[in-house]
């Protein structure tokens, strides 16, 4: 063999090797962040399967049911007469929105003591970004018609 052929193929045994290490890293990456959405009514029959995956659950707040040690909190979500205890010991504190009655989804896994261990949690923001009820004056048309020259504009 020439040393021409030589380096040829030793530098492609290094571009197969990079090429293969970054291939595993991606897939470990991705099977590591990956999570699945179910519902505490889902995550009661899945059996074994529950233990060993990273899940997502969401349900809403049992009222009285938070307490909270300075990040850690203690809570439970309920859903459709099912309901599940939660033990987050996370970095961060939850959200201000996260409160008695309020829409959450926790994020980690179930343990096999029956208690989902959430890594992460976020809570639904209040209702003030829902549609407006039939019947309650906006107010905010008859400011901006006020306050807009464009409006003045084409009404004249």
């Amino acid at each position: 063999m020439s040393s021409q052929n030589n380096k040829i193929l030793k530098f492609g045994s290094a571009i197969v090797v990079i090429v293969l290490a970054l291939g595993y890293l991606a897939y470990t990456g991705v099977q590591e962040s990956k999570s699945y959405y179910v519902t505490i009514k889902e995550l009661r029959g899945m059996g074994d399967g529950a233990y060993t995956k990273r899940l997502r659950v969401a349900g809403n707040v049992l009222p009285g049911s938070i307490k909270r040690s300075g990040t850690n909190v203690n809570f439970a979500l309920t859903e459709n007469d099912q309901v599940l205890n939660v033990v987050y010991a996370g970095t961060e504190p939850p959200p201000d929105t996260f409160k008695d009655n309020a829409q959450a989804l926790a994020e980690g896994s179930f343990g096999r003591d029956g208690v989902f261990h959430a890594k992460q949690i976020q809570a639904k923001c209040a209702s003030k970004y829902a549609p407006q009820q039939q019947g309650t004056p906006t107010g905010a048309g008859s400011k901006m018609s006020a306050l807009s020259p464009a409006a003045n504009i084409s009404s004249n």
